[in-house]
């Protein structure tokens, strides 16, 4: 039995800026954004939008009356919460309309989250044949007005279904994992912003690649051309370059020129929305299939996650036959191209304002499921039966 991904969907709030204005506004040449981290556009959220305002945008759409009735599990990876108890999940399970009888939970491990869910949910598969599994990944990626991280920052969510005969991509069973108390970047407890080691963060992350890609490959007898491509999870574009060119220095030229070629059809979303946290693997997987030219059904496609402090998993997964029909790229660049530029100066008012949890209040926000009043300190979504 073939278990994996049989449906896939993102979003990305309505508004974004130019890394262009925003190098401007910085001081700095722009070519440091573009070029040097490979970022085009940065998605802006509103404050009245959270995780769970895109999580429903980004499942809701992709799910139909038998997926609700199916699924048993809704499992949401975030670094972003918005309680220190309650799961967003059990939130999204009752806005989705989710049969009753299911487990909703939240996993956080800095940007691997998603990937401990999406492993979660294969292992429940297997054992549960006939149900599915719903795994969203939604964060909100900032760092600060100004911050070293700023032109890395990003909001939107990655929608996952997960059943057994997928009709996208079927998993291999083929799971490293890895495991390294690094303090690379944190958010300790009543910290509004992570605190980031950014040199240390690369050379883990590059480093964890290569260890686990060799213990795959060891494991596996496999080699570079055993992939038709290999997606990395993405904080910015260049990082996933470098740590491909690190880990595939030995191979042979025309083996690092494919990878590289594909590689750059998987970051084609991303150039234009930033850092997803948890959802940026998965958005690199979606640009793979939706803009790669060479790619067909039976091609093995290497997934390497990775969440600071740190935990690394490299896998694989083979795109099933007729796997083209199940994607959106059309709605998908519609999406973006729909999206509002903002002026610099209009990006830094949204970033400023903040909720004030404790002062019952009501909001006013066009985006369906944003936040549209605060009371008692529970947070109350536009659904469109209000």
């Amino acid at each position: 039995m073939n278990v994996g991904i049989d449906k896939i969907n993102f979003f990305v709030p309505p508004h974004y800026i130019d890394m262009v204005d925003l190098a401007h506004a910085r001081g700095v040449d722009p070519n440091k954004f573009t070029i040097g981290i490979g970022q085009d556009q940065m998605a802006v959220s509103k404050v009245t939008q959270d995780i769970v305002t895109f999580a429903m945008h980004a499942a809701k759409p992709m799910l139909t009356k038998e997926d609700l009735a199916a699924v048993d599990m809704v499992i949401v990876g975030t670094e972003t919460g918005i309680d220190e108890s309650k799961a967003s999940a059990v939130v999204l399970h009752r806005l989705l309309g989710v049969q009753p009888f299911a487990r909703s939970f939240e996993i956080k491990e800095a940007c691997y989250g998603a990937t401990a869910g999406v492993q979660f949910a294969k292992n429940h598969i297997q054992a549960n044949p006939d149900s599915k599994v719903l795994v969203v990944a939604s964060d909100i990626a900032r760092y600060g007005l100004a911050s070293g991280g700023e032109p890395t920052q990003g909001a939107g969510a990655v929608a996952l279904l997960i059943t057994a005969e997928p009709r996208i991509l079927a998993f291999d069973n083929d799971n490293v994992m890895l495991t390294q108390d690094i303090y690379d970047f944190w958010r300790p407890v009543g910290h509004q912003y992570p605190v980031v080691d950014g040199h240390l963060s690369n050379e883990v992350y590059i480093n964890s690649f290569k260890q686990v890609w060799q213990e795959s490959c060891r494991r596996h007898q496999r080699t570079a051309a055993d992939y038709a491509a290999i997606c990395f999870h993405i904080p910015y574009t260049k990082m996933g370059k470098k740590a491909l060119l690190a880990g595939f220095e030995t191979e042979d030229q025309v083996q690092q020129e494919r990878l590289l070629t594909r590689y750059e059809e998987s970051i084609t979303y991303s150039r234009r929305v930033g850092n997803l946290y948890t959802g940026s693997l998965y958005l690199g997987l979606i640009s793979l299939i939706e803009n790669a030219t060479t790619l067909s059904e039976g091609d093995r496609i290497g997934l390497f996650s990775y969440g600071s402090g740190a935990v690394a998993e490299f896998f694989s997964g083979r795109l099933v036959e007729g796997y083209q029909q199940q994607l959106n790229k059309k709605s998908h660049e519609a999406l973006l191209d729909a999206r509002q530029k903002l002026s610099i100066e209009a990006y830094e008012q949204l970033f400023e304002e903040k909720i004030d949890i404790d002062t019952n209040k009501t909001f006013t926000d066009d985006l369906l499921y944003s936040i549209h009043e605060i009371k008692d300190t529970i947070r109350y979504y536009k659904d469109g039966n209000e």
